[in-house]
């Protein structure tokens, strides 16, 4: 855990039931006698929103933050979630708000100094199974820390405050997926109709000669 702020709890439990939207919340609670500024970003910013995605965090007060999962179509292997949250917190001047908040206070080439803490995800079954024979479940603590070192690199990226950004975003997206797909597609029309023309024309003057 950081010096500036505490984290609770240290995982992001969701209840995971397919296509039903699901959140958490953590608190963050400052430890010094300053202000902090804190920033969530996520290893999966399309599937997650957050609540307050970044703020100010009183001296020795707590800030409540909700994680939202958009609702899933499908159930990953084993309920292992490979998704990761990162939590920046620094020093920012006695005062600021969240309007004070910019992506320039948690650059680290400018040597401040940030705390950072990862957090993973973990799937609650909304429906749990039947209990199971006893040692079933001795292996599933090796998958977890198997899926959490094997994800140390995944790069972090910022998460928006709503689902409704996400989804523009993503509509976006697929927007200039499609358009650059029908200008290719257009493309290759227009060089299929040339080719017929041209041999159109080439059998017409063999004809003639």
């Amino acid at each position: 855990m950081g010096d500036l702020i505490s984290i609770h709890p240290t995982e992001l439990k969701f209840p995971f039931e397919l296509r039903k939207q699901s959140s958490c919340s953590m608190q963050l609670t400052n430890k010094t006698d300053k202000y902090v500024a804190f920033k969530v970003k996520t290893t999966n910013p399309k599937k997650y929103c957050v609540r307050p995605n970044s703020g100010i965090v009183l001296p020795g007060s707590s800030c409540n933050v909700t994680v939202t999962m958009q609702a899933q179509k499908e159930a990953p292997p084993d309920m292992q979630c490979r998704d990761k949250f990162l939590i920046q917190s620094v020093v920012a001047p006695d005062g600021a708000t969240y309007i004070d908040v910019t992506s320039e206070m948690f650059n680290k080439e400018d040597g401040q100094v940030m705390d950072e803490f990862r957090m993973r995800v973990i799937y609650i079954p909304a429906n749990p199974p039947s209990p199971v024979p006893e040692g079933s479940e001795e292996g599933s603590p090796p998958r977890e820390t198997v899926h959490e070192n094997g994800n140390q690199n995944s790069s972090f990226e910022d998460v928006s405050r709503s689902l409704e950004e996400n989804k523009e975003k993503y509509s976006e997206e697929l927007l200039r997926k499609d358009i650059s797909k029908s200008r290719a597609g257009g493309f290759s029309l227009s060089f299929v109709v040339l080719v017929s023309l041209l041999g159109v024309l080439i059998g017409y003057l063999v004809k003639r000669a």
